[in-house]
């Protein structure tokens, strides 16, 4: 098999083994990747040639390739610096080339790296080195070491005293232990196994909302501690408050150091000793700290960013209430509610103020305004935004619609989070430029009940609210994790040519930012497309663009009607033999699926992978794989803090998960915690386990406390003792797996520093 780039077979092997994957499969997907192909295409269109791998598995090979061609190119430099410095053996270089560990790799570069004058370069300076390479290499000599010693005092260089010479000559020593890669990886993992995280209140630190009290006096195992407590230490660090360390017993770090570094037992033993001492206090201590505490950080980090991942893929997945004319208003107190009328494709028709709460007559003046709206636009539902006086203006609505006796609209609460965000944003002054900044945010309201994925994709997810730390952790990869995320969705449901944004087709796959809006002006210029090939005619979509692309656009009442499936247009000659066997047309097996029954796939020159879902994209054309749409019940009576009482049972919504718990949106401007202990009366290790963002839930009030704004919710105090499984219902199915932690664990194989 052609070894692929720059990577060598002994590390294809290894990640086939680490990951599990075959490795054909594995040189399948690089192959597919470096030819520029995309994740989601290689996942759904290129199955017989990776093995059926899926996109997590493709995920997994495209971050190892990724790290695994970095450390290719440092150890290429590392080779090259070492080579010009004339210290390249064969065993050392065997040694390099066989490691696939970024650490270990720097581990190796440590002696020759380029240094900053040290205690160990003057020492060599004053010609100490043949002193230090005796203790270091542990053979008896001729003479014994003070006789040999007395040979090194040497006044012009500054060696006065026997002494002298051996605290140089230890100097030297202690540098070397600290360089000796193999050492350096066991107290790495001695540190990162038996190390304890402390965190103390820094010195005049202020805390006045007292934010980090439970850390300042805090310890928990470095191997066990949870990723929100390291990120919350960090915080508390970063601001100023804490200051945390790994504490290690002296006496475990120096007694690895002795069963590493002593070999038997000489004059040149306490010179070693002491060398080996003060190489853990000087050099090894702080330097091992800080390799942990990084590899802590990005632990801490990898955890936080799929906790951000796995709420954000629910929430862009959550069930679309549909091509239906909406009423959105964003509620508020002083300047009035924004409302919006948009139709089925998401187009403003019109907007207004309504004066709710102002005044004494606000109700009675606004009643007759939204009556007027609602007839002349064949208006279906209402969407209000949950943030300041959402249920008060909730409770308008359901009153107003009872009282008029109107059974066919009906009214349900919207997360407004990040609307504010894109209503400021360029992309919303381009399609609204003459608006104000909260008639634009009505409309986003509307528009996410129609389609949450088509609007939030206007959103920077970080502004959406459903992350943990996420200002903590690493921004490019976040950025990154997410941008996958989002493409993730957007592919697996598929857009709509004709209707969808600039800002929605760009996360299809093969397309750009600038293609996309070569998209849009094209369909402005000429109309909507009639077929997916018509695409081939926009500036800057060639075949290979088209070829990763089709699969996921859909033209609905197009000239095929095989483009309003996922059926990508290089099968359409199997659809077309399919029908031929079965005399009947296209058209007429996507409207009566049942023919499918009778398909010979003997006869069929396609692979199996591909006939199997061409068959199921067949019998349910164009089906949206998001659930059906489901509005949560707030209680009536339940609109403010206030009005929530321990005992309650009530029904929420998730708004989102941590690795500590999820909050719950009851309907009353603040979120309430269903720690993880009350999830399920089952043991569960990570809250995704029981529920989901997005996932409508009924929850038990457990305790409130006005003052600090914290309302303690249960769960598990719903389910019956014998319950396997948390009884209530999902808004959207979870995904055949979950992307986010089958990642996490396939990747934490080869990605584990320690």
């Amino acid at each position: 098999m052609a070894e692929n780039k720059n990577l060598p077979p002994a590390t294809l092997a290894h990640v086939a083994q680490t990951l599990n994957l075959p490795l054909r499969g594995i040189c399948s997907v690089i192959e597919l990747l470096d030819d520029g192909g995309t994740v989601p295409f290689i996942a759904r269109y290129r199955k017989e040639a990776t093995g059926n791998l899926d996109e997590v598995q493709i995920r997994a090979i495209e971050e190892n390739l990724a790290y695994f061609r970095e450390l290719e190119d440092r150890r290429a430099s590392i080779l090259a610096s070492i080579g010009e410095q004339g210290k390249l053996t064969d065993e050392l270089k065997a040694r390099i080339e066989a490691v696939l560990d970024r650490n270990e790799l720097e581990d190796l570069y440590l002696p020759y790296k380029p240094k900053r004058r040290t205690k160990a370069t003057i020492a060599r300076e004053k010609g100490l080195e043949p002193l230090a390479a005796y203790v270091w290499a542990q053979q008896p000599a001729d003479e014994p070491l003070h006789a040999m010693t007395a040979r090194f005092i040497n006044l012009e260089l500054g060696v006065a005293t026997a002494e002298d010479a051996l605290e140089g000559a230890r100097h030297i020593v202690a540098e070397w232990t600290s360089e000796d890669a193999g050492l350096r990886k066991a107290l790495r993992q001695l540190v990162f196994d038996e190390g304890v995280v402390v965190s103390r209140k820094a010195m005049d630190a202020v805390d006045e909302q007292e934010k980090f009290k439970m850390y300042y006096d805090y310890k928990e195992p470095a191997k066990s501690i949870p990723s929100h407590r390291m990120l919350a230490i960090r915080r508390g660090e970063s601001e100023n408050v804490l200051y945390f360390l790994i504490e290690i017993e002296q006496e475990r770090a120096i007694g690895v150091m002795h069963r590493h570094i002593l070999r038997q037992q000489g004059d040149w033993t306490p010179q070693l000793e002491l060398a080996i001492d003060d190489a853990w206090k000087r050099l090894l201590n702080s330097s091992i700290q800080g390799e942990v505490r990084f590899e802590l950080k990005r632990r801490s980090d990898t955890e936080a960013i799929n906790v951000f991942r796995d709420n954000l893929y629910h929430l862009l997945l959550a069930p679309p209430a549909g091509p239906i004319s909406v009423l959105g208003i964003d509620p508020g107190l002083r300047t009035g509610c924004k409302v919006a009328v948009v139709d089925e494709t998401g187009k403003l028709l019109a907007h207004d103020v309504l004066y709710l709460h102002t005044s004494k007559h606000g109700n009675t003046e606004a009643a007759p305004k939204l009556e007027s709206l609602l007839r002349k636009h064949n208006v279906r539902a209402i969407a209000i935004g949950n943030g300041t006086a959402s249920r008060e203006t909730d409770a308008f609505v359901r009153d107003f619609l009872r009282e008029k006796g109107i059974a066919d609209i009906f009214s349900v609460t919207v997360s407004e989070a990040g609307a504010s965000v894109y209503s400021a944003s360029e992309v919303a002054r381009q399609e609204f430029p003459d608006l104000d900044l909260t008639v634009r945010g009505a409309i986003s309201i509307a528009r996410r009940l129609q389609d949450p994925l088509s609007e939030l994709v206007k959103v920077d997810p970080k502004s959406i609210g459903v992350g943990q730390y996420q200002h903590d952790v690493d921004q490019r990869n976040l950025a990154e994790s997410l941008e996958k995320t989002v493409e993730s969705c957007v592919n697996r449901v598929g857009v709509d040519l004709n209707t969808s944004s600039w800002t929605l087709l760009r996360h299809v796959a093969g397309i750009s930012e600038r293609t996309a809006l070569n998209i849009v002006s094209y369909r402005d210029q000429n109309g909507s497309f009639r077929s997916r090939k018509q695409v081939m005619k926009v500036p800057g979509i060639g075949p290979k663009i088209f070829e990763q692309a089709a699969g996921f656009l859909r033209i609905r009442n197009g000239d095929n009607p095989l483009d309003m499936t996922a059926v990508h247009p290089e099968s359409y000659p199997v659809v077309e033999q399919m029908a031929e066997t079965l005399g009947a047309s296209v058209d007429t097996i996507i409207r009566e699926p049942q023919l499918l029954e009778k398909v010979d796939k003997a006869r069929l020159t396609v692979g199996t992978f591909t006939l199997d879902d061409i068959l199921a994209e067949l019998r349910k054309p164009g089906r949206d794989p998001r659930d059906k749409f489901v509005a949560p019940q707030f209680h009536e009576e339940v609109r403010t803090m206030d009005d929530v009482q321990a005992g309650m049972v009530l029904e929420g919504v998730v708004t989102n998960v941590t690795k500590f718990g999820a909050f719950v949106d009851i309907g009353v401007h603040q979120d309430g915690l269903v720690h993880i202990s009350e999830l399920s009366n089952r043991f569960i290790k990570d809250p995704s386990e029981a529920v989901k963002a997005g996932e409508i839930v009924k929850v038990k009030v457990l305790s409130v406390d006005t003052k600090a704004k914290r309302i303690a919710l249960s769960i598990k105090a719903l389910q019956s003792p014998q319950a396997k499984t948390s009884p209530v219902k999902r808004v959207q199915p979870p995904p055949p797996s979950s992307l986010d932690d089958k990642l996490a664990a396939l990747s934490s194989k080869w990605r584990t520093r320690t």
